[in-house]
């Protein structure tokens, strides 16, 4: 099937940390197994990362929507210096 993916993009500011939920990324391939999906980081973000919250500190390349579901993956600025508010699309 097709695949849909709805994206709004999030603001951080020096040292912020926001959970990934559905309300930011989501996706549909139109099976009935959403929870299969996975989301590739292939641009990471420039001051900072892309975490799971269970290994903070610990940059990861994927995850599962089911993982965001769960409230599980954050983006984590890296509080460097005059970086001022990024977005992550």
């Amino acid at each position: 099937g097709d695949i849909v993916l709805l994206a709004k993009p999030v603001t951080l500011t020096e040292g912020d940390r926001v959970t990934l939920t559905t309300d930011v990324p989501v996706a549909t391939d139109g099976t009935s197994k959403p929870e299969k999906l996975l989301y590739a980081v292939s641009l990471p973000p420039v001051h900072g990362q892309i975490e799971h919250i269970n290994y903070p500190g610990v940059p990861i390349s994927s995850y599962s929507q089911l993982d965001m579901v769960a409230q599980k993956v954050s983006n984590v600025h890296d509080n460097s210096h005059g970086a001022g508010k990024k977005s992550l699309r």
